[in-house]
């Protein structure tokens, strides 16, 4: 019998990515609502309660809305807001952390799908602080590179439709280091303190890049980055989270790498003093949307990359 599908948030820039892988999918039944009734709270209700499965593509306050209105007790939630990534009782949706993370995904009926910098940023730190090379302790700074997709719809027609001089040159943003991002990336990572973490928005629609220098002197128990390799050499080796040496292109790396696509490459750079960790990914794929969608694979039972480009 086919799986009902519900997403609530379907007109979002991530809620019609997931829309468009599923339109494919078999096995699945997708629950649509019209224009007038999708934003309607008791049409919303009913649509999740018949779901087997609904995706949350919402503000965080209207995410945290629809789990309430959810009785069903079958109904398997995967949330792609920042509602609930760090809360103990949600599955966190990066498997390739590790086998619990899978395992919980598998098991679970509410699922958080990773934030777009902090799936980056996650990937990279999480296998340090779990082998020992890193306690937790440390000092360290995240730079992000994205494409403009990230920032929605408004974003999305400031760049395409309100040619501006300041939007063609790259843009920090997140100035007062409070980034929604930062809570998720402590608590999974297993660390003490938030990183100084510096997101950038660039002239581009889709794409990635996320950088974490780690100096010789941040490491413990005799890692250094011939060690830190092997870490994720064995760490990620799967379709959709692979490690990769020599990626650099003539000297440089493009955030642009894997725009389009749904997995992740991660690399290091540097020498034995100075270490430059990096994940590569689009942030409407393994970012967002895609990792949804790989969740949802799961919880299926089907293989983690059906329905994804790679």
């Amino acid at each position: 019998m086919a799986k009902k599908v519900f997403i609530d948030g379907k007109a979002g820039t991530t809620g019609l990515r997931i829309y468009e892988r599923l339109e494919s999918f078999q096995g699945i039944e997708l629950i649509s609502l019209s224009e007038e009734k999708r934003k309607d709270k008791e049409s919303r209700k009913e649509a999740l309660n018949s779901a087997d499965i609904a995706f949350l593509c919402l503000p965080d306050d209207a995410a945290r809305e629809s789990v309430s209105l959810i009785e069903n007790e079958n109904t398997v939630v995967i949330d792609t807001s920042t509602a609930h990534r760090t809360l103990d009782d949600w599955a966190y949706g990066f498997p390739e952390l590790s086998s619990a993370h899978r395992e919980k995904i598998k098991g679970s009926k509410r699922i958080a799908v990773p934030g777009c910098h902090a799936s980056g940023f996650i990937s990279l730190v999480y296998p340090l602080v779990e082998a020992g090379a890193l306690d937790g302790t440390e000092n360290l700074s995240c730079f992000s590179l994205t494409g403009y997709s990230g920032g929605g719809k408004k974003m999305i027609a400031e760049y395409e439709e309100e040619p501006d001089e300041l939007l063609g040159a790259p843009r920090q943003y997140g100035l007062t280091q409070n980034h929604k991002h930062l809570k998720e990336m402590v608590k999974i990572s297993g660390l003490e303190n938030a990183p100084a973490f510096c997101p950038i928005v660039s002239d581009f629609y889709s794409g990635m890049e996320v950088t974490v220098p780690v100096f010789k002197s941040d490491l413990k128990n005799g890692f250094d980055i011939e060690k830190i390799k092997e870490i994720y050499k064995n760490k990620y080796n799967g379709p959709l989270v692979k490690y990769e040496d020599n990626l650099n292109e003539e000297g440089f790396i493009s955030a642009g790498l894997l725009s389009g696509k749904d997995n992740m490459i991660v690399s290091v750079f540097g020498n034995e003093d100075r270490i430059i960790l990096t994940a590569r990914y689009d942030n409407l794929g393994k970012g967002a949307s895609g990792a949804a969608v790989e969740c949802l694979n799961i919880v299926l039972g089907n293989d983690d990359t059906e329905g994804l480009e790679i």
